[in-house]
């Protein structure tokens, strides 16, 4: 193979972005064979614009099936991800998958073990992880050169959406529609990368979710949660959706200084000598290790969604690693899948999860929300 022949499922927002450079030939060795899509008027809109050059399909499977596609972008809903996917693995197709992988970690599991057992290219869009400041920071860690994380803490309340928004569509912020709220719809890259970065997944974690706080919404908007790592390090993440103006802050505590992501720059106060070291050796009361304050040069590109296509692309036709495997997108869901899990039990969550209780208490939500539909 020295091309592979791309098929899109779904063209709403995403799946036409990804569309447009793929039609430009922007991603080498690749190019946009096929869409589907199950609204008429997109298909028809998809052939007035491209014509012949892409063929268009009325259902995934009716594309699945066809022979056009070496390898599908799946752009559907999040509840259809899990299910589209192992379709296209039992079709012989190599997948790259939007986030969130899913809803609920049962169902992405299914996913990843299809994945595994159809030996196929499987990727996932975490186009943040192209983001040089983000990589520059896991190599930071990866390296040594913080030492030893100890914590972790990330305000990201910067997603101001109005009621304007959420009314903009009847299967937005519910259960049903999208599975979640913030955690799943705004917050799934900074969830992957809050692991990724770090290199840690916690052990446990406690929540407190508040949902439609402020909207006349279903899920949660407004949501903070403490968790606890296995070498004894601690975290925080707080998110929201209604306050304006919102913060970006990442901030990452070490043995060998503090690490902060804001404003689109890593700043580094730097540690002469690792905190344990000095603390074991200091003698006075009042002394502090000696700090050195710097901006840390980051690498200018990143091509975002592109290059997660162009990644995808290579591995499928050199066998090269990918930046952003499918089978990860299990961890980001998990923290979220966790920070509802324990504010709807009121109690701590351990790591990994009970996946068969989390999906009887996301059952519970849709049909409670249902019912209160059916009583207004």
């Amino acid at each position: 193979m020295d091309k592979v022949r791309i098929g899109i499922v779904g063209i709403g927002n995403m799946g036409t972005g990804h569309a447009k450079y793929l039609i430009e030939g922007q991603v080498k060795g690749a190019e946009l064979a096929a869409v589907s899509d199950v609204r008429p008027e997109r298909l028809q809109q998809a052939r007035e614009e491209w014509g012949d050059r892409v063929k268009t399909f009325a259902s995934a499977e009716e594309m699945f099936g066809s022979g056009e596609v070496d390898g599908v972008l799946l752009c559907t809903p999040h509840y259809e991800h899990p299910q589209q996917a192992i379709a296209a693995f039992a079709a012989g197709l190599h997948v790259l998958v939007e986030k969130p992988a899913g809803v609920y970690t049962r169902q992405v599991r299914e996913m990843n073990d299809a994945a595994a057992a159809s030996g196929k290219v499987y990727g996932i869009m975490y186009n943040q992880r192209s983001n040089p400041i983000y990589s520059k920071l896991r190599e930071l860690i990866a390296s040594g050169e913080l030492g030893e994380v100890r914590r972790t803490n990330w305000i990201i309340t910067n997603w101001y959406r109005s009621q304007a928004y959420y009314n903009s569509g009847g299967w937005r912020a519910t259960w049903a529609g999208e599975g979640g709220g913030v955690l799943i719809n705004q917050d799934p890259h900074q969830l992957d990368l809050w692991q990724w970065t770090t290199g840690l997944m916690p052990t446990r974690i406690r929540a407190f979710c508040q949902f439609g706080k402020h909207r006349d919404i279903e899920v949660e908007n407004d949501v903070t949660a403490y968790v606890e790592y296995e070498n004894g390090a601690t975290g925080v993440f707080v998110t929201s959706t209604y306050e304006c103006p919102g913060t970006n802050r990442y901030e990452i505590s070490g043995d060998r200084g503090k690490i902060v992501i804001e404003d689109d720059k890593i700043t580094f106060w730097r540690l002469r000598e690792l905190e344990s070291e000095f603390n074991a050796n200091n003698e006075e009361a009042f002394k502090q290790p000696e700090v050195w304050k710097f901006d840390v040069p980051v690498a200018s590109g990143g091509a975002q969604h592109l290059e997660i296509t162009q990644d995808w692309t290579n591995a499928i036709l050199k066998g090269t690693p990918l930046l952003a495997p499918g089978e990860d997108g299990i961890k980001g869901l998990t923290l979220s899948n966790a920070m509802l899990l324990s504010t709807w039990t009121d109690a701590w969550v351990d790591l990994p999860i009970d996946e068969d209780l989390f999906y009887e208490k996301l059952q519970e939500r849709i049909e409670q929300a249902a019912k209160a539909k059916k009583a207004e």
